[in-house]
Formats: C-alpha cells, sequence, structure tokens
C-alpha cells in the first residue's frame, strides 16, 4: 500500500480522474490507494470509518437487529446522519454508475479510509475478526441495495464471470425455484448459475435449489457467492499487511494513530457541560444514574474515605463531566479525605490533583472524563477498585454486588452471562435497563453517556411506556438527540 503522507494536502483530487478511479459506489478494495493525503485527513477518515463500522457492531450485537433488514439499514442510516457522516449514509442509497462530485468524493472517503483500517486491524487474530466481521456486513449490505444494472456494471468492473440464467431455462425449474427459494415475485427475479461450493452456507439452509452440482442462485441471495469472495480476499490482505507493519511503522508519525486506533473514542467527550450537579445529591443519584463502575466508587470512597490514585482519577473527571464544580469537587474530597487524615495532609497531597483535573494547575489542558473503551483496557492491581467492573471484578463478585443492589434476579443471570463472553459494554447496558426497570437497549460508550440518557429518562425528556410484562419501550421524541457513538471492540 503506497500512501503518502504529508502535512498539508495542496492538490485537490480531479473530478475526471475520480470518475476512472471510482466508477462504481462498490468496491471490492483490491487496489490500494496511492494519492498525497495529509495528516489530519489520514487520522479523520479513519476515525469516521471506524465510527461506521462501530454503527454496524451497535445494530447487530447491541440492538438485537437482524442484520440487512430494514430495521437494521434504517438504524444505521439515522446514526451515521446523526454523526454527521451522511456521506458513508449516501453509499446504502440504490447504487448507480453515474455520480455527483459528492459521489465520487464519498467513494473515494470510503476506499482510503478501508485500507488505513487494515494498517490498524491487521496487528492480532482477535482484531482481524473483528474488522472483517464488521466489513462485510458493510459489504453485503450495500450490495443487496444496488440495482440489477449496477449489479452487471459491479461484475463487469471486477471481472466477475457471472451471468444469469436464460427465460427458457428459468421457465424449465420455476416450479423447483419457488419451492427453494423464500423470496416472493421470483417470476419478475434474475437467478445465477453457480458451482454449489461456492454458496455453502446457502446449501446448508437449503434456501437454494440444486441441480447437477450447480446452485441456482435469486439475485437477493447471490451476495453470499461475492462475501465469500470478499472474506477470503480481505484476510489474505490483512495477513500481508501484518507482514509489512515494521516497514510502515517506521513513520513514527503513524505509530500511535495505527496502534492505539481500536481503542479510539468517536463520541462526545463531556469535556464541557452546562449542567451543575450539587455534591449533595451525589448519593441519590449514584443508585440510578451513576453506572456500575463509578457506582463502586463512590461507595468506596463513602465507606473507606479514600481512593487511590486511579480512582481519584477516573472519579473525579466524571464527577467534572456530569456538572460538579471545581468548588464543590475540592470541599467534596476534603470532607471525605479528612475523616481520616489532616486538613494539612490533604491540601499538600490530594489538592493539588482536584485542580488538575479542572485544568487549573500543571500544563492546565481541558482534560474529559475517561471512556469506556479506555477505563477497561485500565490496568488494577491488588486493592484498586477502578477500572470496569464487568472486565476486572471476578464474576462471582460481580454477581453478588448486582444482588446486593436488589436488582431482579434475572436481569443479573443476564448481566453475567453477557460479562463471561466478554461484552462489557452490552452488560452496562443491560445494567442501564435493570435499574431504570426499562428495555431502552442503548448503546453505552462512555460512563457520562449513562448518567446523561438516565437523567433523560428521570426528567421525562424520553417517555417509556410500561407494557404488560413490566417491561418498557421507548416512545423517541427526538431520537436524534440520543448517541449511539461507538461499541467496545469485544463485541
Amino acid at each position: 500500500m503506497d500512501l503518502n503522507i504529508r502535512r498539508k494536502s495542496t492538490r485537490a483530487p480531479v473530478t475526471g480522474s475520480l470518475i476512472e478511479t471510482y466508477p462504481h459506489d462498490l468496491q471490492m478494495y483490491k487496489i490500494p490507494p496511492t494519492e498525497n493525503i495529509s495528516l489530519q485527513e489520514f487520522e479523520t477518515l479513519a476515525l469516521e470509518r471506524l465510527t461506521l463500522l462501530r454503527s454496524l457492531a451497535t445494530a447487530t450485537t447491541l440492538k438485537g437487529l437482524r442484520a440487512y433488514s430494514d430495521e437494521w439499514k434504517e438504524y444505521v442510516i439515522s446514526d451515521l446522519r446523526n454523526q454527521g457522516l451522511k456521506y458513508y449514509s449516501k453509499l446504502f442509497e440504490i447504487s448507480r454508475c453515474g455520480a455527483t462530485e459528492a459521489d465520487l468524493q464519498a467513494r473515494r472517503k470510503d476506499h482510503i479510509a478501508h485500507f488505513i483500517l487494515r494498517l490498524a486491524y491487521c496487528r492480532n487474530e482477535e482484531l482481524r475478526r473483528w474488522f472483517v466481521a464488521r466489513e462485510l456486513e458493510l459489504f453485503k449490505m450495500r450490495f443487496i441495495n444496488m440495482s440489477g444494472d449496477a449489479v452487471e456494471t459491479f461484475f463487469k468492473l471486477n471481472n466477475l464471470c457471472y451471468n444469469n440464467i436464460s427465460e427458457e431455462e428459468k421457465t424449465e425449474i420455476i416450479t423447483f425455484l419457488r419451492e427453494s427459494t423464500s423470496h416472493p415475485n421470483i417470476e419478475n427475479m434474475k437467478f445465477y448459475k453457480v458451482k454449489f461450493f461456492e454458496v455453502l452456507d446457502l446449501v446448508k439452509l437449503r434456501k437454494v435449489f440444486l441441480s447437477g452440482g450447480y446452485a441456482y442462485i435469486p439475485h437477493k441471495d447471490f451476495v453470499s457467492v461475492l462475501s465469500a469472495q470478499f472474506r477470503t480476499h480481505l484476510r489474505q490482505s490483512l495477513a500481508v499487511a501484518c507482514h509489512h507493519l515494521g516497514e510502515i511503522e517506521q513513520d513514527e508519525r503513524l505509530v500511535c494513530l495505527l496502534k492505539g486506533l481500536h481503542q479510539s473514542y468517536t463520541g462526545n467527550n463531556y469535556a464541557d457541560t452546562k449542567a451543575v450537579v450539587p455534591i449533595e445529591s451525589l448519593d441519590s443519584l449514584s443508585v440510578k444514574s451513576f453506572p456500575l463502575c463509578m457506582r463502586q466508587l463512590h461507595d468506596q470512597l463513602r465507606l473507606a474515605h479514600h481512593l487511590k490514585h486511579g480512582g481519584r482519577l477516573q472519579y473525579g473527571l466524571f464527577m467534572k463531566g456530569i456538572g460538579v464544580t471545581l468548588e464543590d469537587s475540592l470541599r467534596f474530597w476534603r470532607e471525605e479525605f479528612t475523616k481520616i487524615m489532616d486538613l494539612d495532609k490533604f491540601e499538600k497531597q490530594y489538592a493539588y490533583n482536584v485542580r488538575y483535573n479542572y485544568g487549573k494547575e500543571g500544563s492546565k489542558k481541558n482534560y474529559s472524563p475517561f471512556s469506556c473503551l479506555r477505563i477497561i483496557n485500565e490496568t488494577v492491581g491488588p486493592g484498586d477498585c477502578h477500572g470496569c467492573p464487568y472486565r476486572h471484578c471476578d464474576v462471582s463478585n460481580l454477581k453478588n454486588k448486582l444482588q446486593g443492589y436488589g436488582l431482579d434476579p434475572q436481569a443479573v443471570n443476564d448481566i453475567v452471562d453477557v460479562t463471561k463472553k466478554g461484552h462489557y459494554q452490552v452488560a452496562c447496558s443491560k445494567y442501564f435497563d435493570a435499574v431504570h426497570s426499562i428495555d431502552l437497549g442503548l448503546g453505552i460508550n462512555h460512563p457520562n453517556q449513562f448518567f446523561e440518557e438516565s437523567q433523560k429518562l428521570i426528567k421525562g425528556e424520553i417517555k417509556v411506556e410500561i407494557k404488560k410484562e413490566n417491561k418498557a419501550t421507548v416512545k423517541k421524541e427526538a431520537l436524534e438527540e440520543m448517541d449511539f457513538d461507538e461499541i467496545s471492540e469485544w463485541n
């Protein structure tokens, strides 16, 4: 891959060259990009595509929507538009060969971003597996939305020798096609004849007509043939990229970005908030509006009147993000710590760190609260109580803690089950539902998002309707205001 990186891009791509390079909305990504791009664009494109792939993961893993269904597609498109990625949402519309300048720029960004993420996700088998699964979902979704003419053009551009069967042959086997195909109106549907081993997934599900070693595939299921090729090609390409990582990372400007990209947070950083939360309300807020990671820190602080550095940093920035002022934060920590130490010791050893979090000491940066990914990847030692309880707590201790909070036994079992599978943020979402006695299914990716959405519910900004089975569904007043920014790499 020959991506030339420089500080500033001085020349915009010419439309004529773009239509030759990107004649179609859908690509097999076999030819890497060779143009010059700036470092800023390199990072921006990487984060935007990561947001796209995480949106797909949220729809499938957390929201439980059937992949490629209308609901699944609508959720992904809405989520992308909410996050300002309209050019990606346009790629999910009915594909066509003609294109405007905006369409060509969208194709270009899609192409470059895919190859950037290859470099970030080729490092180990876990990352490769996640990346292949998401890119495969994206590929399938876009192919399914292609018109018949666009499909034919795609075949020609990629030298794919697949022709639909003639009307005469189709008429001869129409009875068998009806019995084997669940799609309606097959009379108006194109069918392709391929070797049966190219679509073993469809054969296994008995969704195709087999005859003489061939499978007859309707247009809407033909994606199975291409997705198998796409998966094989992508996995091979990731292995090659991994082999050449050492050469690529000789450029020190790219090392940190590529190594940490899969852990990057792409949502609201909650560094600035207009809300003001008095410290006198923290005890009551912690019961329902704090995620478990912050609730256990608050409880431990009230119990022991002390937290280690990791806990103070994690909880202190969270408090800042929900709206606790610097003055109140100093008073809160002072009142707790001076129960076990002298005031002079607190002022000398701990007050500085509180002011530092608020950008009043040291480098005076406006520090952001930790995201879920940052917390999940924290190093937690003996005696520490920060980090993610779903990842860092023993499962039996986690279950006892949840039961001690009085959660419904079934909810506790559900949370523990997904925790065992490594779906830590899904567990947090289920905890949110359990403490609020609803079935909202939010994609929790930040502790302060948990707090924000909880307050929306409590204040009635999100209306819920109790079902007969005592669950709840959301009547969304403004879906656009809700965050579904990110899903964990462990989903």
